[in-house]
């Protein structure tokens, strides 16, 4: 059976390149470049870590991943 999680991408514009959540903590939240480190949560969580990254200098967005349970 396979589940619907999601990962939070970060693009902060220009020709770097995008990074993703790492790790939730409860001050800053800490990005990496490299998706398989991403951290894989649920919709609700992605949502909330995509509203405490919304600021003038990124974009964040929401990508889907199929996890087998």
């Amino acid at each position: 059976m396979k589940n619907i999680k999601f990962v939070v991408k970060v693009n902060r514009g220009g020709t770097r390149a995008p990074a993703y959540v790492q790790r939730v903590d409860p001050a800053p939240i800490h990005m990496t470049t490299d998706r398989k480190l991403a951290l894989v949560m649920g919709r609700f969580t992605a949502e909330d870590a995509i509203k405490s990254l919304q600021n003038s200098h990124c974009i964040p967005e929401l990508e889907s991943v199929q996890v087998s349970s």
